[in-house]
């Protein structure tokens, strides 16, 4: 027994663990300035169409690069929460002089906490009533509306507490909102460097850098920019019935500045093709953890208004492409970029795979099917015909039901 454990000990040992789902992203180059605007929104086409696959866990370019918060911002944002508290506190006591002063300097602070507020308007829209409440208290009507302007744009569904304000400040509140100001509108556009951040206005997707955003209403609005491999940036922006616009330059990670240097070597590989070695792929693809990847360059044709995709399937441990497609995508008028894309991800995977069907994540019995699949199969009562058909020198058209070309 001790000899048969001593043999089958080698075996066990090298046994290879079971394999399991390949790590996988979508990596786009832009080729041209122009072209860094639709790169980060290309590749999250790509890595949800790439979800859909059995088989890989897909990390997304925040995963790969970071995207660090706006550490400045979430500092602004305790002081001004500290702030409110304090007075808060002082407007309880009725010493509105002190509330005055402490609410100013709260939403002074507040101002550089933009890119913090994530998830809702506050402490802002809460320390904005508060300073509209004790304005109007201090007989400064007109101060006050001017709050009560910025609140709605900030959130037009804003509530104001009706046991901490008075009946007096409610009825202003109205008045604001069916006055000629509330109904102003103006348009922001939001710019960065590098191109195609997510914008955000209000905690609102608006779309990717450049993007002009029109109707908006006149007052304060949050503005938040997000893109993989640079820290968040936020800042509160100021819509008047003249056209705004805001730009700023975002601040790369350490991680992205190295994959950046690597990127003229990595389009040079994707844009030649055939099947010779890819070592600047490999570096990559051993760098940022990854087995398989979507690399690509993308290019605007300004003559057509048109953006020239080459997209390659890499195994990126060793470089070897397993496939490439170039395609001219027509733009977004429609929204028909996100199928152009799932097809295109579709076909480079399913080839690389034999043909074989990879996608799964369905739980409906229908996924897949058009509806005729079982025609031929079935009788007119839906029950499946298991005879054999019989040769007879009779009609021709017997055993024949109409459909079999359908």
């Amino acid at each position: 027994m001790k000899a048969l454990a001593l043999l089958l000990l080698p075996t066990l040992a090298l046994a290879a663990p079971p394999a399991g789902p390949r790590r996988v992203s979508a990596l786009i180059v832009p080729m041209d300035p122009t072209a860094e605007a639709s790169g980060p929104r290309l590749e999250n086409y790509m890595n949800e169409a790439l979800g859909q696959f059995q088989g890989y866990t897909v990390r997304k370019p925040e995963e790969l690069f970071g995207m660090p918060p706006d550490e400045e911002a979430q500092a602004s944002l305790k002081r001004g929460e500290q702030g409110y508290k304090e007075s808060l506190e002082a407007f309880t006591k009725k010493d509105y002089e002190d509330a005055e002063r402490k609410i100013r300097a709260t939403l002074k602070e507040l101002q550089k906490a933009a890119g913090a507020m994530t998830a809702s308007c506050n402490p802002l829209c809460d320390a904005t009533a508060l300073y509209a409440a004790v304005m109007h208290l201090r007989g400064d009507a007109e101060e006050a509306k001017l709050a009560l302007l910025d609140l709605m744009s900030l959130n037009a569904t804003y509530e104001l507490d009706t046991k901490r304000f008075s009946k007096e400040l409610i009825a202003l509140r109205l008045q604001v909102a069916t006055g000629v100001n509330a109904a102003l509108r103006g348009g922001a556009t939001v710019k960065s460097r590098p191109a195609g951040a997510r914008v955000f206005i209000d905690n609102e997707f608006k779309g990717y850098t450049p993007v002009t955003v029109p109707t908006l209403s006149v007052g304060k609005h949050l503005l938040r920019l997000e893109r993989p491999g640079f820290r968040q940036y936020g800042q509160i922006l100021e819509v008047s019935p003249d056209d705004v616009e805001a730009s700023t330059a975002l601040q790369p990670t350490d991680v992205y500045k190295a994959y950046d240097t690597k990127l003229d070597g990595v389009a040079a590989e994707v844009m030649r093709g055939g099947n010779v070695s890819n070592p600047s792929v490999a570096g990559m693809g051993r760098s940022l953890g990854l087995e398989q990847g979507l690399v690509g360059t993308v290019r605007d044709m300004p003559d057509n208004n048109t953006t020239e995709l080459v997209l390659g399937l890499f195994e990126m441990r060793t470089g070897k492409r397993l496939g490439t497609k170039r395609v001219v995508l027509q733009g977004d008028e429609f929204g028909q970029l996100k199928s152009e894309i799932n097809r295109l991800v579709n076909h480079l995977v399913n080839n690389a795979e034999g043909g074989g069907e990879k996608v799964v994540k369905s739980s409906d019995p229908l996924e897949n099917s058009h509806g005729t699949d079982e025609w031929n199969s079935e009788d007119r009562g839906g029950k499946r015909r298991t005879q054999e058909k019989k040769s007879k020198k009779g009609d021709p058209l017997e055993a024949v039901n109409g459909t079999e070309d359908w």
